[in-house]
């Protein structure tokens, strides 16, 4: 007998979550149903047999858009009778999983990402740790992404559940076919190598959470101290979360600084063929995939001591960690990068494998859908 799940995130963007396990999850006798804000994503996965619905869901607090939310896919839910809900992201984990305690659905699973009320202060910090209690308190099962979430979530009381993190962590896996130096990546990358500089890639958004900020004081301190170049590829966010005017002028200003804007498939990819070293300061995370993405790609990394990122990367083995916030140990880990190229090369030959090991799509994939299996 064939179940039906529901699927939720809170926009569009973020399908790319659970699309790589639909086709594994029909042929093993789910019914998947998407349910996110309207965007162009979801073509993607109607053209793969899910029925996608839309939902308009604000990703900042919007009380009366929220209440409005919340009544849509209460109706939506009753509609289409789930055996199981399983939501991600902050906003849909919290009207989805009170839709689905108040229809009744046996099923309710929350995915938590990632965790914002940690590097929250005020009203804003009591707020979102009551949002997340709400949402652990409707859902039968809760699934955080790493140990440090799960820490997280356990250290500042916000359920007594028990919870399980599936494999090592992640949600998505890497597809080490797809992140690998085929020959039609490595070509695209040949008019943006330069190998009379070390190139270090950030990829992401460009907001002050990702520690855009410090690593542009960083770089700009290191323009003319040693052979490199940074290449930030991703999106600007005004409204946001944005970054400082003195980074936006550093940006435009630093000819060691290179905006490229966001990238996509191969094109993507001849971006972490080109570089040398992968840099992602951010103050916060669930499990940063770019971080798994540029292993998977044969690059070292520098990365904050934050959730995620320090499960992925072990100090000097396949990266350096380094504190968070703080400009003078990223100047420091991005100078040694450049001037030890015997640490540099060992940490890129052992990157690869150490992501395979753990965070191969397939094995990620597979957990998933044994917990599925177990929970029924």
């Amino acid at each position: 007998m064939r179940k039906k799940i529901i699927r939720a995130v809170t926009s569009s963007h973020s399908i790319d979550f659970y699309k790589p396990f639909v086709k594994d999850m029909q042929v093993c006798g789910f019914d998947v149903v998407s349910l996110s804000s309207p965007g162009q994503e979801q073509k993607e996965l109607a053209d793969m047999g899910v029925k996608v619905l839309s939902v308009p869901m604000e990703r900042r607090i919007s009380i009366m858009s929220d209440i409005k939310s919340l009544f849509s896919i209460i109706r939506i839910i009753k509609e289409e009778k789930p055996t199981i809900v399983h939501s991600m992201t902050p906003k849909a984990g919290l009207l989805c999983m009170m839709a689905a305690y108040l229809t009744r659905v046996p099923i309710r699973i929350h995915t938590f990402t990632g965790l914002v009320f940690p590097t929250s202060t005020g009203l804003k910090r009591k707020i979102l740790m009551l949002t997340d209690s709400i949402t652990c308190a409707c859902a039968t099962h809760i699934i955080p992404e790493g140990e440090g979430v799960k820490s997280d979530l356990v250290n500042n009381g916000i359920t007594k559940k028990p919870m399980r993190v599936l494999g090592y962590g992640n949600v998505r896996g890497v597809d080490m076919e797809h992140f690998s130096r085929r020959p039609e990546v490595m070509k695209l990358s040949e008019s943006i190598r330069n190998d009379s500089l070390l190139t270090f890639l950030f990829v992401g958004r460009i907001v002050r959470d990702k520690g855009i900020n410090e690593l542009c004081q960083a770089m700009d301190r290191l323009s003319g101290f040693v052979p490199a170049r940074l290449i930030l590829v991703g999106r600007y966010e005004e409204t946001l979360d944005p970054i400082s005017d003195e980074s936006r002028d550093i940006i435009d200003k630093n000819p060691s600084i290179e905006y490229v804007g966001p990238k996509l498939g191969d094109e993507l990819l001849a971006y972490y063929a080109a570089a040398d070293c992968f840099v992602f300061p951010s103050y916060r995370e669930g499990f940063p995939n770019t971080v798994l993405e540029a292993g998977a790609m044969g690059l070292p990394s520098i990365v904050t001591d934050i959730n995620g990122s320090r499960e992925i990367i072990r100090q000097d083995e396949n990266g350096v960690i380094i504190p968070s916030k703080n400009v003078n140990a990223l100047f420091d880990a991005m100078v040694n990068m450049v001037r030890d190229k015997a640490a540099r090369e060992r940490m890129a030959d052992n990157a690869r494998r150490m992501v395979a090991e753990r965070f191969e799509q397939g094995f990620v994939r597979q957990c998933l859908l044994d917990f599925y299996n177990e929970i029924l």
